[in-house]
């Protein structure tokens, strides 16, 4: 699943539209916590490739098919701007440069790779089985436990 975006500050809001509407068709459910934290890391990826690139910019979405205890979703965001991301760490009285941060505190996974003449900006979040999460919420194994992006559906829009 894709959507294009524009060099628009407004795309934020209909990525995030976008993503809840890919949420319906998924194994995922709109009132999951795995939910509402990958329209956080949407929000936060497009508006950084938006701001920072001033470019057109793909959102992926690549969701669970069937419902499952474990289950891994990926999302990428890809842009016309070969700089490289830079996580920011900012004053309490800023109002921007936490985007990576979160990202980095929310997502099990999350890396770049240059793609063409831009970048592909990603991130992968595991639902588990809440009853085999250890203590802090993060399942054990980390970057051990990613499961294939073949085993996830994919849609054209």
């Amino acid at each position: 699943m894709q959507l294009e975006i524009r060099p628009d500050p407004a795309e934020v809001g209909r990525a995030r539209r976008w993503a809840r509407a890919r949420l319906a068709g998924s194994a995922i459910a709109a009132d999951e916590p795995l939910a509402e934290t990958l329209i956080l890391i949407v929000s936060e990826l497009v508006t950084n490739a938006v701001v920072h690139t001033g470019r057109p910019a793909v959102l992926r979405l690549c969701l669970p098919q069937a419902p499952a205890e474990e289950a891994t979703v990926r999302l990428e965001v890809t842009d016309g701007s070969t700089r490289a991301p830079v996580p920011r760490w900012t004053d309490g009285d800023e109002t921007g440069g936490r985007g990576l941060a979160l990202v980095d505190g929310l997502a099990d996974r999350w890396g770049w790779n240059r793609e063409g003449t831009g970048k592909r900006i990603w991130c992968e979040l595991d639902r588990h089985d809440a009853s085999r999460a250890p203590a802090g919420g993060r399942p054990e194994g980390g970057a051990a436990a990613y499961q294939a992006c073949e085993k996830l559906a994919y849609e054209a829009v």
